[in-house]
């Protein structure tokens, strides 16, 4: 057997075996790429009118008035936007699970919704394509191993797809769809050409997908981009539980501190600490969309002393490494947010045509099996006769 006809029968055998995995996680990654601008459209209620010179209600007034209309359960923080989107109060917990968002113009307090997000459409969604709507602890190494599968997949696919030579048949053969041809040839170039053109976003999204689901991955290409360092494991700083508590809404100073430094069109994070030992985690979103240029902060929440921390997810965006702000910005290159509507048109297109090679992989190889199915018989049959 020949390596091209070894990488062939990988190639196969992976593909039947992750088919349906692949096509799942790539299909609502389309609905995904787009989640934001879709959400614009259903819930209006995240945008309120400017207020010129304006000032936003405190942290703990904001909560103060979304408990009262989520009863029995702790607000967890507060999220401002720019001037022209409400606030957001999220509460979740756990055992039983529970997530709701309730947005508020922040500067009249006003609740304008309560949304349950566990039954949310993109909640669904996500669970899909992060669990496959398994438990987590079983859906979660399976779709990240599946990944990998399709990884391996897109690289034999190129071997396979790789022409002999140049020439202008070949060229036309490898890069173009024979539209003309047989509903089979047809399928067979829906296999190989989008999926040759999709190939480098296919590998971009099956890579930064891995680093959610695969430690040894993720700390790898860690390793590699910081020269040499190991990825500390993340965990918020504790607060000094023997100080004596010096502000009665210590969260409000937070925000005071950094609202008065950070630009108007940036949005800002401030958590509810709940136990005593907790500390008061917040951020700056100078891109508020996106994920990756932030600056974090933790701070004691009995004396407000800056704690710090060690890792991506810790300090400020200009001092980062290199390491680091590929790490922050793995979510926002896996979404394609990081260039904007035409990274998500291309995560969309990729996502899609990712989608659709099960399906015309699998037909490719089911025409084979039949086309292959009269000789194997002839064969057989032929066979007996010798015996006899």
């Amino acid at each position: 057997m020949t390596a091209k006809k070894l990488i062939g029968k990988v190639h196969l055998w992976l593909g039947l075996s992750s088919g349906l995995l692949v096509f799942v996680v790539a299909i609502t990654g389309c609905v995904l790429a787009f989640e934001q601008e879709i959400k614009t459209v259903l819930r209006p209620y995240q945008f309120i009118e400017p207020v010129a010179n304006g000032v936003p209600m405190s942290p703990s007034q904001l909560r103060a008035i979304a408990e009262e209309v989520v009863p029995g359960k702790p607000a967890k923080a507060v999220i401002y936007g720019d001037g022209e989107h409400s606030a957001i109060v999220p509460f979740y917990g756990v055992a039983p699970d529970y997530y709701y968002q309730v947005y508020m113009n922040p500067y009249t307090g006003k609740v304008l919704h309560v949304h349950d997000e566990e039954t949310d459409f993109f909640h669904f969604i996500l669970h899909g394509h992060y669990y496959l709507w398994l438990p987590e602890t079983i859906g979660q190494p399976v779709v990240a191993y599946g990944t990998l599968v399709f990884a391996i997949m897109l690289i034999t696919g190129l071997v396979l797809w790789w022409p002999k030579n140049l020439k202008k048949a070949n060229r036309e053969k490898s890069f173009r769809i024979k539209w003309k041809a047989k509903w089979r040839r047809v399928n067979y170039d829906l296999h190989n050409v989008p999926g040759f053109y999709a190939l480098s976003i296919g590998l971009v999204l099956a890579l930064t997908g891995m680093i959610f689901g695969i430690q040894w991955f993720a700390d790898s290409v860690y390793w590699v981009s910081s020269g040499g360092k190991t990825a500390p494991v993340y965990q918020l700083p504790l607060s000094d539980t023997t100080a004596v508590r010096r502000f009665a809404a210590p969260e409000d100073r937070v925000w005071q501190q950094l609202s008065r430094s950070k630009p108007h069109t940036a949005g800002l994070y401030i958590s509810f600490p709940e136990k005593a030992s907790e500390s008061i985690f917040a951020y700056v979103n100078y891109k508020p969309g996106t994920y990756y240029k932030m600056d974090y902060y933790s701070f004691d929440q009995h004396t407000l002393k800056p704690l710090i921390t060690e890792g991506p997810y810790s300090g400020t965006y200009a001092k980062a490494g290199f390491g680091d702000k590929l790490r922050r910005m793995n979510y926002d290159i896996h979404t394609g947010a990081i260039l904007s509507l035409p990274g998500k048109l291309l995560a969309f297109c990729g996502s899609l045509i990712c989608a659709s090679l099960p399906i015309t992989g699998t037909i490719i190889w089911w025409g084979r099996r039949k086309k292959k199915s009269p000789a194997v018989k002839q064969y057989a049959s032929q066979r007996v006769r010798e015996k006899v």
